[in-house]
């Protein structure tokens, strides 16, 4: 039996035994991790994603991939260039088994990007409890205060609605956050937003530092 799983943006059509690199998962050599994104599960599809299934697999190690050249010329007057090898960070696994359903009950730890919060997998749902006798009313609690919003990404140079879009549905919602990017981080972004070496270019993380500051 082969199910199709999603991670790290990607999907791979996988059966128990198979080994398969992915996007760099929060999780150490040996461990046993979850894929509770599953879009297909033998001919069970899912819309989009097949209620209750998972792949479970273990990890074998965390690796790197085959180094790739990022060269940028300009033409200028004073022309410059500039090249750059980047090689992302993967993990290594093997699929142990496929789950049609259950995945719930597993207690497995769920499969998450590295950087990201690691939840263990839900647990069974206790069985609900008898309601409690009547007491007086009280106040109802304040609202809670609403959520920072995002800072004007359009402020940074050469930044439109459309990047702005990209930007936000890649999770990056601050200028706090850009100035904090490394330049395996700035490599990534450029190469999975499809910017051309625009970041770089324009100066984007020295120009989100003094907009940060305010």
């Amino acid at each position: 039996m082969f199910a199709v799983l999603k991670t790290g943006g990607k999907q791979y059509r996988v059966q128990s035994g198979d080994v398969l690199r992915v996007e760099k998962l929060a999780a150490t050599a040996g461990e046993t991790i979850q894929f509770n994104e599953v879009l297909m599960v033998g001919s069970t599809v899912g819309a989009p994603l097949v209620d209750g299934a998972a792949v479970q697999a273990e990890v074998l190690d965390q690796i790197k991939g085959v180094k790739t050249i990022n060269f940028v010329k300009r033409r200028r007057k004073h022309s410059s260039k500039r090249t750059k090898g980047h090689r992302q960070q993967l993990t290594l696994l093997r699929v142990t088994d496929i789950l049609e359903s259950g995945a719930d009950k597993s207690g497995v730890k769920a499969a998450v990007g590295a950087g990201s919060v690691v939840t263990e997998a839900p647990a069974a749902k206790a069985p609900a409890a008898k309601p409690a006798p009547k007491k007086a009313a009280k106040p109802a609690p304040a609202a809670e205060a609403p959520a920072a919003a995002a800072d004007d990404l359009k402020k940074l140079s050469g930044v439109g609605p459309a990047l702005e879009k990209k930007l936000l549905a890649a999770g990056i919602t601050s200028f706090a956050q850009i100035a904090a990017w490394t330049e395996e981080d700035v490599a990534r972004f450029d190469e999975e937003l499809s910017f051309k070496g625009r970041i770089e270019r324009e100066g984007w993380v020295e120009q989100a530092k003094e907009l940060a500051n305010g």
